[in-house]
């Protein structure tokens, strides 16, 4: 289904939800929603480009050898881990993380990518398969756009992507997962259908938050991160209007990347950045919710509990905004793309 036709359907679901209205103030508003659902179907091009292939490649910060042993990373998910939007291999999430790390572990870093444009939580299972085959250091899943766009329920889709981090977590992946962006933000979608389209992403995002937490991944909030910055650039959106451009990706990867790092072992000193973050651990459902409401905040697994916690079952996590003290690496034209040995 395309990108319209998706949008055209929430339209439908949130007239659904809003069927408890008044008849006079309900058919005033699915005649909006209607509208606004037929203007956005023609507005957002169907995907038919392929992204720039990163899968395979093998990525050298500047000043790195190329003859140390690489570092293997992998993506999988949706066209936002994929890539699409983006001209170059260079422009694609994968090779930018790639970049990033090579430059603070010195070392070269190869990409395995198994994403697919389109992709929903219910098509990860093959993709774990074929990372599993030969399983990387570092998985980074990003998944859930396509479920809200589907109105599959986060019930539905989110067990989906909790096994695929306990498959990984099991054979020594680490797992960080960019939760469900805020499709609030894409220009094509007016309001109300934007608010509405806004809470189905963000309740997505709670859900796998909590569920990837519970498998031993880590999470971090791209919607609210994101969604200002999309809002107000419109330079961060690729030709369609829907999908991220090189810009857009660099500032999901730029929200991930310290988490990334840690995940590898390598010290990012990087602080707690807001108030509402502290040393203390939260169950997984508040630091869930605080997460989805605030921007680029990781959420991980902790075994430390609260000594006055009257809870003593269940599953704990840490909750930080993340902001490093030093400039975090960045994409530069001098990284170098080096041929699979």
């Amino acid at each position: 289904m395309s990108r319209g036709r998706r949008v055209a359907k929430i339209a439908g679901g949130g007239l659904g939800a809003a069927a408890g209205l008044s008849i006079t103030a309900f058919a005033g508003l699915a005649g909006v929603m209607w509208g606004e659902g037929k203007l956005a179907k023609r507005r957002i091009p169907i995907s038919t480009d392929a992204p720039p292939t990163s899968d395979g490649t093998i990525w050298a910060a500047p000043g790195v050898s190329a003859a140390r042993p690489p570092i293997h990373i992998a993506l999988a998910g949706d066209s936002t881990a994929a890539g699409y939007g983006a001209h170059r291999p260079r422009d694609t999430p994968a090779a930018q993380f790639a970049i990033g790390i090579s430059e603070v572990a010195r070392r070269p870093v190869r990409i395995t990518n198994v994403a697919v444009v389109g992709a929903e939580s219910k098509d990860l299972p093959p993709q774990i398969d074929r990372l599993l085959a030969h399983p990387p250091e570092l998985v980074m899943i990003m998944i859930g756009a396509n479920d809200v766009t589907e109105l599959t329920k986060p019930s539905v889709a989110v067990p989906h992507l909790e096994l695929a981090v306990r498959r990984l977590r099991a054979a020594g992946a680490q797992v960080v997962v960019g939760t469900c962006p805020d499709l609030g933000t894409v220009r094509p979608i007016a309001q109300p259908l934007r608010a509405w389209v806004r809470r189905l992403s963000r309740q997505m995002a709670m859900a796998q938050t909590v569920a990837v937490v519970q498998a031993g991944g880590t999470t971090v909030s791209l919607g609210d991160l994101l969604g200002p910055i999309f809002a107000s650039r419109l330079e961060m959106f690729a030709e369609d209007r829907f999908h991220p451009s090189a810009a857009g990706y660099a500032e999901a990867c730029r929200a991930m990347l310290p988490s990334a790092l840690d995940a590898l072992g390598l010290r990012t000193r990087a602080r707690s950045a807001s108030p509402f973050t502290t040393r203390r651990s939260k169950t997984v459902e508040k630091a869930a919710a605080q997460a989805a409401a605030h921007p680029g905040s990781e959420v991980r697994p902790t075994d430390d509990r609260p000594v006055t916690a009257i809870r003593a079952d269940g599953t704990w996590a840490r909750l930080r905004r993340r902001r490093p003290r030093r400039p975090m690496p960045v994409l530069t034209e001098a990284a170098t793309a080096v041929e699979p040995r």
